[in-house]
């Protein structure tokens, strides 16, 4: 709509996402990571490491010269390293998510957050804020335990330079001042790094329209890691 365009101006569409199989007008839908990869991979194709962290995931992705997924590793301890963490600590703090973020720069100390879910994350915030802990500095430990977090799962399949971050926590300087430190990596953030999926769901869309391909395929992670995408 936002284009102008009608549905049969349009020849085919992929899904990507966690809702991506029940897009009901798509033709096909491909997994996350893949979609992640040859989004960045059209905009950076410098880029040898992808990480998506968003509101409920962290993921980082190897990727090839081709955009092609070479590993993926998947942060799965609950949601202490992604965006609704985020949320949950902002809350705590009574502040915004932006608000935070500004803080959290404004920071020079290092407060260590042990907190592996956002129920005792603010319960660690509290106990922060009666030791009267500044709030700019309570902002930056969140961060810095994000940062960490998220690091750990880009060493799992080895962090390689140009790093390209995306999702929705890439918008917030704080996290992305944090990840920077943390890995000693200078670190690539697109102009719209919510959309990268979208872009590498549209490339897919593009090829399949150029290859003459009618019936659209369904990417699973398991071809993911048999190295078939």
């Amino acid at each position: 709509r936002k284009a102008g365009l009608k549905r049969e101006a349009v020849e085919r569409v992929v899904a990507t996402g966690s809702a991506g199989k029940r897009v009901v007008f798509a033709d096909g839908a491909i997994a996350d990571a893949v979609a992640d990869a040859r989004g960045v991979n059209r905009l950076f194709p410098t880029a040898r490491t992808v990480i998506d962290v968003g509101a409920e995931e962290g993921r980082a992705i190897k990727v090839s010269p081709e955009g092609k997924v070479l590993d993926f590793a998947i942060n799965e301890k609950c949601a202490a390293g992604t965006g609704t963490f985020v949320e949950a600590m902002a809350r705590a703090l009574e502040i915004t998510v932006d608000e935070m973020a500004t803080l959290s720069l404004k920071s020079n100390t290092s407060i260590p957050m042990n907190a592996q879910c956002a129920v005792f994350g603010e319960s660690e915030v509290v106990s922060l804020i009666h030791q009267k802990i500044g709030k700019q500095d309570i902002a930056k430990a969140v961060h810095d335990a994000i940062a960490g977090r998220i690091a750990s799962v880009a060493r799992i399949v080895g962090l390689e330079k140009d790093v390209v971050v995306i999702g929705g926590m890439a918008r917030n300087a704080g996290f992305i001042d944090s990840l920077k430190k943390e890995t000693g990596m200078d670190i690539i953030v697109p102009d719209d790094p919510a959309f990268m999926g979208a872009l590498g769901a549209a490339e897919s869309a593009a090829a399949g329209v150029l290859e003459g391909k009618v019936e659209a395929t369904v990417v699973e992670l398991d071809a993911v890691e048999k190295g078939q995408v």
